[in-house]
């Protein structure tokens, strides 16, 4: 990309999931707490939640916050931000309807970017999944970055797909 207006980038609820247990942290106060706990949030609060994130404490994978706690949250931007937890309202994490951004990590909702060499980079299941399970998984990932293509874009969009383990050599797949 040459300009930042061709950046590709968005969310995609999979339909089988990731495959891996996601724990997740909520930013918000009163009785959203209590939806967020409901929908399932591991770990819920405001001031004292920020407390003691700022203490060192990192054992989750996703944070979400309301808007109105954002400008208290934005203070852990140096500690979230390079590990990528930092909540955003283009990934979904910033909203108000809390239990329902809970519920769509839960059952696999995951973030792509486009990186500086054109590349995106996500996880459509695991190994162990049924071959029809990440069939399906990468047909929902493929129309994701179909459909999050700038205006701006011009020419062929996706020029090859690879699919590949963690410790193994990529497979071309044909489109």
């Amino acid at each position: 990309p040459k300009k930042t207006d061709q950046l590709i980038r968005g969310t995609v609820t999979l339909p089988h999931g990731t495959g891996k247990a996601r724990r997740v942290i909520v930013f918000c106060k009163g009785e959203q707490e209590l939806q967020a706990k409901e929908a399932g949030a591991e770990t819920v609060g405001a001031a004292d939640l920020i407390e003691k994130v700022q203490g060192g404490w990192l054992d989750f994978d996703v944070a979400i916050a309301t808007p109105d706690l954002m400008r208290d949250v934005s203070r852990l931007g140096k500690i979230l931000g390079p590990r990528g937890l930092m909540p955003n309202p283009k990934a979904g994490t910033v909203t108000e309807d809390v239990a329902k951004a809970v519920k769509e990590v839960k059952q696999g909702k995951v973030e792509f970017k486009m990186d500086k060499l054109s590349n995106i980079h996500f996880v459509i299941g695991k190994r162990s999944f049924e071959p029809q399970q990440l069939t399906d998984n990468a047909r929902v990932a493929l129309d994701a970055i179909v459909r999050a293509r700038p205006s701006t874009v011009k020419g062929k969009l996706i020029k090859r797909v690879v699919l590949s383990s963690t410790m193994s050599p990529g497979i071309p797949i044909t489109t």
